[in-house]
């Protein structure tokens, strides 16, 4: 039987909708995946001859689009939406286990951050925000500005970290000169934002300026 022959409620897409993905069967999340049927076989029909051509969901995962393209009715297009699912899946399951980098010291913030900022032409304002084991939740770029100036509010570098319930922060930003030394307007900037995490129960832990292959920790300097 065809997806369109079913009964509106035994189709996957509707009952994903009514009852949440998790509910779907193999058969019927790899029935969306694949999205139509073959000369021959519908939508259904290619996704029961995938589950019996697996063993298992690990042995699908392990498969090559070489492997998949025996199944009838599976061509490269339908095996390669296949494997970016399980990619997908794969990304997903990776950050979920805590795979994320530890900053334990400033040379390690520095180091997540210096070569995709040292050579940029433009000050990049970033946050790293941090959860309780000061482990990467993520890294935010919140300001682009010009050559020797970016212009960047307290609301700006906050608001991701509330969003992602950071308990603290690193403030990043490069020097397109090449130069680490402090403006007093990154003094400034860093005291003011120390200031504001402060009422919001969110620590600025450290401020670092990328240059040309090497960087400064304000931390460290004794400005914060």
């Amino acid at each position: 039987m065809r997806m369109g022959e079913l009964p509106a409620e035994e189709r996957p897409r509707e009952r994903m909708r009514a009852l949440g993905v998790e509910a779907l069967s193999m058969r019927e999340l790899l029935a969306l995946v694949i999205g139509s049927g073959s000369r021959g076989k519908g939508t259904m029909e290619v996704a029961d001859d995938l589950v019996v051509s697996f063993e298992s969901v690990r042995d699908l995962a392990l498969a090559s689009v070489e492997r998949l393209c025996r199944v009838s009715g599976v061509g490269v297009a339908r095996a390669s939406r296949v494997m970016a699912a399980i990619e997908l899946g794969k990304r997903v399951l990776k950050s979920s286990r805590g795979d994320r980098k530890t900053v334990r010291c400033p040379a390690d913030a520095a180091g997540m951050v210096m070569e995709d900022m040292m050579n940029l032409d433009r000050e990049h304002f970033r946050v790293m925000l941090l959860d309780s084991k000061n482990a990467v939740i993520s890294v935010e770029t919140v300001s682009i500005g010009t050559v020797n100036a970016s212009i960047v509010h307290p609301r700006e570098v906050l608001k991701p970290a509330l969003e992602k319930s950071a308990t603290s922060i690193i403030l990043v930003h490069n020097h397109p000169t090449g130069s680490v030394s402090p403006s007093r307007e990154d003094i400034l900037i860093t005291r003011r934002f120390e200031k504001c995490g402060r009422i919001l129960g969110i620590d600025v832990v450290d401020h670092i300026i990328v240059g040309d292959n090497n960087y400064v920790s304000m931390k460290e300097g004794g400005y914060l």
